[in-house]
């Protein structure tokens, strides 16, 4: 069940870079993901949470504006993998298997970042 999960938040994060991270973050500070006692506690900190959301909020603003660059310039796509790695981790680490999670995230940023460009392309 948690790979499902863990491939789904990933291609979100292929589609939109912080919005995994925010998700992610509240559900750990709700106790919906259970991190205390892992490498990823720190995403349960409501601070953190409410950064998520508001950097979220603002990449909705950003990514339309005609200057922003391809989600698929290298930088921008190894971000992608990057937070689809680390969302994907903290799926996994609530059952265990954190790094099982950060693999299944991961490539599921990268087929939300390149379906989500061929889509917008």
């Amino acid at each position: 069940m948690f790979y499902g999960l863990a491939a789904l938040i990933g291609i979100v994060a292929g589609l939109r870079t912080m919005l995994p991270l925010a998700v992610v973050s509240w559900a750990a500070r709700f106790g919906v993901l259970h991190l205390d006692g892992t490498w990823l506690a720190f995403l349960g900190k409501t601070w953190l949470a409410w950064i998520l959301s508001a950097l979220a909020i603002n990449e909705l603003v950003v990514d339309q504006l005609p200057s922003t660059p391809s989600r698929t310039w290298p930088l921008f796509f190894a971000g992608r993998l990057a937070v689809g790695a680390l969302a994907g981790a903290a799926i996994g680490a609530d059952h265990g298997h954190w790094a099982a999670g950060a693999a299944v995230g991961m490539a599921g940023a990268a087929i939300g970042t390149v379906g989500g460009h061929g889509v917008r392309a």
